[in-house]
C-alpha cells in the first residue's frame, strides 16, 4: 500500500500516475505550471458560419464529393463515408499456417474490412454540441443505438463478421477536423482497436483478480472521494481520471453496468444527452471559446461473448487539448514521444476548475 508521509504535496512534487485502463504510466509535474509561456500560440479559429453553406458536403441538399445528393434531413443523418478507412470485399490475405521466418516476425500484417459512416448531429451548418437543444442530442444518441444494433444484426448474416464499432467525434480545426458541420464518424471493423483491446485486457485480468468490474469500483471510488468529479446524474458519472494525460481531460461512464449502447433504455440515453452537453458547455465556458477535442465512446464488441459482456462497461473519452488558454495547447513532443505522457496541471486542479463552470454558455460564440 502506498503511504504518504505527510510532507509529499501532490500539487507541486512530481510523481507518476498508473492509468490501470492501458496498464501505462503518466509523469505528473504539477511545479511546472509555474513557469512562464513562450512557446507556440493557436491563434482562435473564429469565422462567422450561416446555418446553410452551399458549398458544405454535409448540408442537407448538397452534392458531395460522390456524386451522391444529401437528403433534406430534419434531424440527425448517418451516410457512408465517401472515403472510408476501411473497406469490404479486399482480396484475402491470410496466415498460410507455415512457420514464421525472420521476416515474418518484424513485418507483420493483418487485413482489415469493415465499413465507414459519417454521422450528421444536425441539418444546421452552424451548430456545435453545446448549442444544441437537449433532444436534438437525443436524436443523436438514439442514432448511435440504432447503427450498433444494425450492424450488430448485420455481422451476424456475414463469413467475416464485423467485431467492433468505434463511434468518435473529432470537433475543431485544431483537432484535425475539416469540415466545421457538426458531425461525427463511426467505423465498424473486423479487428478489435488497439486501445481498446488494452482496455478489454485489463478489464478482464481485473475482473479474474478482484471478482469485480474495474470502472464499477473506480466509480465507487470516486464518488467516495468526490476530488475528480466534475458533473454527475442517475446514469453518468464524469472525471477528471486520476490518471489523465490531456489537461482537461474527462472520461464519462455509466454508473450502472451497461455493456453497450444496446443496453440503455430511453431515459438513459436522454441523460447521456444531457451530460454531453453539459460536459461541452463547461468546456466552452473554460476559456470562453468553441473547445476543441476528440471524443469516442468505448463500450462491448459486436456480438460479444458473455465473458467479454461481463468485462466491457459503457465509457466515453474526451481528449481536448487546450492547456491554459483558448490559444495555448498541450502537445505531446519530447519525453512524451520517447518516455511516456507527462502534465502540469493534477487531474484533481483541472476537476475542479471544470466543476465549478457554469452549465450554461456565457459567452457569445464566434467558431
Amino acid at each position: 500500500m502506498t503511504v504518504n508521509s505527510g510532507n509529499f504535496d501532490f500539487t507541486d512534487n512530481s510523481h507518476r500516475r498508473f492509468n490501470p485502463l492501458t496498464n501505462s504510466w503518466v509523469l505528473v509535474s504539477p511545479h511546472r505550471a509555474k513557469r512562464p509561456w513562450m512557446g507556440q500560440q493557436e491563434v482562435p479559429f473564429s469565422p462567422n458560419e450561416p446555418e446553410f453553406d452551399a458549398k458544405c458536403y454535409l448540408c442537407p441538399g448538397n452534392t458531395r464529393a460522390s456524386g451522391e445528393i444529401n437528403p433534406q434531413y430534419p434531424s440527425t443523418f448517418i451516410f457512408p463515408n465517401d472515403f472510408p478507412a476501411v473497406k469490404l470485399n479486399q482480396p484475402n490475405f491470410i496466415d498460410d499456417g507455415k512457420e514464421m521466418t525472420l521476416k515474418d516476425r518484424f513485418m507483420r500484417a493483418q487485413q482489415v474490412e469493415g465499413k465507414c459512416f459519417v454521422i450528421c448531429f444536425s441539418p444546421k451548418h452552424n451548430l456545435t454540441i453545446p448549442r444544441m437543444k437537449i433532444g436534438e442530442l437525443k436524436n443523436v444518441v438514439d442514432a448511435w443505438a440504432k447503427l450498433y444494433l444494425e450492424l450488430e444484426a448485420e455481422a451476424r448474416t456475414k463469413a467475416t463478421p464485423y467485431k467492433y464499432l468505434q463511434i468518435f467525434e473529432n470537433k475543431g480545426t485544431a483537432m484535425g477536423c475539416s469540415n466545421l458541420h457538426p458531425h461525427g464518424q463511426a467505423w465498424c471493423l473486423s479487428t478489435i482497436p488497439d486501445e481498446v483491446d488494452k482496455e478489454f485486457r485489463s478489464f478482464a485480468k481485473y475482473s479474474k483478480e478482484h471478482s469485480s468490474c474495474l470502472l464499477g469500483d473506480y466509480i465507487a471510488l470516486e464518488l467516495e472521494e468526490r476530488d475528480r468529479i466534475v458533473l454527475q446524474n442517475d446514469s453518468f458519472l464524469v472525471v477528471v481520471p486520476y490518471w489523465a494525460v490531456w489537461p482537461f481531460e474527462t472520461l464519462l461512464m455509466s454508473k450502472q453496468h451497461l455493456c453497450s449502447l444496446a443496453d440503455f433504455n430511453d431515459q438513459q440515453k436522454l441523460e447521456l444527452a444531457s451530460i454531453i452537453k453539459k460536459l461541452t458547455t463547461k468546456y466552452d465556458n473554460l476559456f470562453e471559446t468553441s473547445f476543441p477535442y476528440s471524443m469516442g465512446l468505448h463500450q462491448a464488441p459486436l456480438n460479444a461473448i458473455q465473458q467479454a459482456n461481463n468485462s466491457s462497461w459503457f465509457h466515453m473519452h474526451f481528449y481536448p487539448p487546450l492547456l491554459r488558454s483558448a490559444t495555448v495547447r498541450k502537445f505531446l513532443v519530447g519525453f512524451e514521444l520517447l518516455g511516456e505522457p507527462q502534465r502540469d496541471l493534477t487531474a484533481e486542479q483541472a476537476a475542479k476548475r471544470l466543476a465549478d463552470l457554469e452549465e450554461e454558455v456565457h459567452f457569445t460564440e464566434i467558431r
